[in-house]
């Protein structure tokens, strides 16, 4: 028993450097968004960050290896740009998490995964994209001046070849006029409380935000991030898996007062390529997460809203740039485009009949 205890410790655990820059690459979408949904809404930052921290560490060790926790991105993008209340936006992660439970336990999402082709997954992102990049803009220039300095720092990231963390550079400098602005930090322990059920809102607008959320977490959080765990790690984490792991997360974190979250295909290439081999990674990052959420909390009502606006953008642009690698450039638009200017759940329908409708057109045209 000893000898296969540490065989098993020595192959899912490391402490190297690596490790630790590692656990930088799963945070390059995650801090920005979490700090824009508690800036944005009524939800706690402290428990915001207290969800993403206790379950790095829980699905580090659940699959022994590098695992991402993400914000579930098209859920967060509508909360952020005012288009679901926070009622819709709980509502809809509890929503996400039911039927990714039922469908990774009936282990029906490697059925369902070959109707959400790539170019519908690529649309959604780039919906969300699309979103964040407007209200991105239109937070930025509530103080133009603040916002040109936020612009300064992340080309100063970018031209130096830092380009990923640049993101974090434009956060690092809003956390840092936030605190000369709060004050002294006053650590504090997170106090538990329990959803209010009353302050749930199952509305069509919930519904539709959530069927557009699933869309992206099929393709990218299940099937992309199952594919990307065997190639880096030679390891089995089955797309059914994932989505059980993702649905089992959200119905008890969310309840908790933590934001909806999913695993993600991103998260797993930051962390491979910042240099995450073992589930170490994860708990070292969620042992930051913990400590940013005793100590960092005085700081974001204070968080200058312009200089988040710019944060946005750059996120914006890093999931349209993934978004835009599609196989259907025409469709991914016209997904993309809907998603903005309707909602993400009418995108996706579109999506899933323009996807099928071309299948249909090549098919016939291949028979003649």
């Amino acid at each position: 028993m000893r000898a296969s205890l540490a065989g098993w410790t020595d192959s899912r655990f490391d402490v190297a450097w690596g490790e630790v820059t590692g656990a930088v690459g799963d945070t390059v979408t995650v801090l920005p968004i979490v700090v824009a949904v508690a800036a944005l809404t009524d939800l706690s930052l402290a428990r915001l960050l207290l969800g993403f921290g206790v379950f790095q560490m829980v699905w580090g060790l659940w699959y022994g290896h590098p695992m991402s926790v993400e914000p579930m991105k098209a859920l967060a993008a509508l909360v952020i740009a005012g288009g679901l209340s926070t009622g819709e936006y709980v509502a809809a992660g509890l929503l996400a998490g039911i039927a990714l439970l039922v469908v990774g336990r009936t282990g029906t999402l490697g059925r369902l995964a070959p109707y959400v082709g790539e170019p519908v997954v690529r649309g959604i992102q780039v919906g969300v994209a699309l979103i964040l990049f407007r209200t991105g803009v239109a937070t930025g220039f509530q103080t133009p001046s603040l916002a040109g300095l936020a612009v300064i720092v992340a080309l100063g990231a970018i031209v130096t070849g830092y380009r990923e963390v640049a993101a974090l550079a434009v956060l690092g400098l809003g956390a840092a006029l936030a605190l000369a602005t709060a004050g002294p930090i006053t650590p504090r322990i997170p106090a538990p409380t329990l959803l209010d059920p009353a302050a749930l809102s199952f509305s069509r607008n919930a519904i539709g935000a959530t069927i557009g959320q699933l869309a992206m977490t099929v393709g990218n959080a299940a099937v992309a991030t199952s594919l990307l765990v065997e190639e880096y790690f030679d390891a089995e984490a089955s797309p059914d898996d994932l989505s059980t792991s993702m649905g089992a997360m959200n119905l008890l974190a969310v309840p908790l007062g933590a934001m909806p979250m999913c695993h993600g295909s991103g998260g797993i290439a930051g962390k491979y390529a910042f240099g995450a081999r073992t589930a170490t990674s994860n708990l070292v990052l969620g042992g930051l997460y913990l400590l940013l959420a005793v100590v960092a909390v005085d700081a974001v009502a204070a968080f200058p809203m312009a200089v988040l606006g710019v944060v946005l953008v750059l996120v914006a642009l890093e999931l349209g740039r993934a978004g835009i690698d599609t196989p259907d450039p025409l469709l991914t638009g016209i997904v993309g485009v809907t998603a903005l200017l309707v909602n993400v759940g009418v995108a996706f329908g579109v999506g899933i009949v323009g996807y099928y409708a071309l299948g249909r057109i090549r098919d016939s045209e291949g028979e003649s």
